[in-house]
């Protein structure tokens, strides 16, 4: 069942990715593309038909843009999962606990006050930053109404988080007035990078993303309880620390080079829970997948909805996230968690 669910699941990606070379004002024979594609694998040669200005146009920027799509999706839908199983929080994601708000906190501050060369280099380091200490704010605060506080109280601290740094970040937006263009249209949410930002975004996905995969088995023996998991011989705090780091680094990553989208976190593993089961081994993988499949096929709307004009791809996720956020706080709350 695990291996035909990600199966599926993989299948849905690739399709997914294959619309979104497809959608565009410029139209490109499926089959172009795909001999194109091939053509560019080792020792194959094949004449795809297409004009070089069709061939650019797939290469340079409708190939970069799906695939920077799918890896902030999958990070983003990864993130959200690590840390639902780290605080045993169905609401828990990396935008309602702070960790979306402050990497983006502290990607504005380095392209308002660092810019050039350099701000683009140190980008997922003043992320990770961020979101590793908004993620630690959020929790503080919350243990400041103790242990009992529960679900409720964790989301709270996290809005009252991600309200406080947003704040400072639109403060630091008016200090550079001739920033405020990029820094609005990177807070809306843009995969349009090109091939710079997949290769600055590719060891960190990695990096994260393998981490993460690899504490499947123990949030599963961590979601019993914390006694319950000592007892079994797993350091609780250890692995909640590894995977804390893990999920920050992959939502750090997905910030710096896509921007603020959200809903993504909450959606993807909540969806992946209701079709594929609970373990963690299955969340984990399928939530990558899922999340990389939902971003693709938001951007293409985004992309093809008001054509020959880009709608932000952070607007078409609040659309499906904020009513079904709803949805699973409504239904959260039936069950009384």
């Amino acid at each position: 069942m695990r291996a035909a669910t990600l199966l599926v699941a993989v299948a849905l990606l690739l399709a997914s990715m294959a619309f979104g070379l497809l959608a565009g004002a410029a139209g490109i024979s499926p089959k172009g593309i795909l001999l194109a594609l091939l053509d560019r694998l080792p020792f194959v040669h094949l004449d795809s038909g297409l004009t070089p200005v069709e061939e650019g146009l797939l290469f340079q920027l409708r190939l970069p843009r799906v695939l920077l799509a799918a890896v902030v999706g999958g990070l983003l839908a990864i993130a959200g999962a690590g840390y639902q199983g780290v605080f045993r929080n169905p609401l828990a994601d990396p935008y309602l606990l702070g960790a979306a708000a402050g990497a983006g906190l502290c990607v504005t501050l380095v392209v308002v006050f660092v810019g050039g060369d350099t701000g683009t280099t140190i980008l997922p380091v003043a992320a990770f930053a961020g979101a590793v200490g908004g993620v630690v704010l959020a929790y503080a605060v919350g243990n400041t109404a103790g242990r009992g506080g529960g679900t409720a109280t964790l989301v709270l601290a996290g809005v009252a988080v991600t309200s406080f740094l947003t704040a400072i970040q639109t403060f630091a937006q008016q200090l550079k007035v001739e920033e405020l263009q990029r820094i609005y249209s990177w807070i809306l949410g843009d995969v349009g990078g090109g091939w710079e930002q997949v290769r600055m975004i590719a060891p960190y996905a990695v990096v994260s993303t393998v981490a993460l995969l690899l504490h499947g088995r123990l949030l599963d023996v961590l979601s019993v309880g914390d006694d319950e998991a000592t007892g079994l011989g797993l350091r609780a705090g250890r692995v909640r620390f590894v995977v804390l780091l893990a999920a920050s680094l992959a939502t750090a990553s997905a910030v710096a080079v896509g921007g603020l989208i959200a809903f993504v976190g909450i959606v993807v593993p909540h969806v992946v829970r209701r079709l594929a089961g609970w373990s963690y081994r299955v969340v984990l993988p399928i939530s990558f997948l899922g999340g990389g499949a939902f971003l693709v096929l938001a951007d293409m709307v985004a992309r093809t909805v008001l054509a020959p004009a880009e709608l932000p791809i952070g607007v078409v996720t609040a659309f499906v996230g904020a009513p079904f956020f709803v949805a699973v706080l409504r239904l959260t709350r039936k069950v009384g968690t």
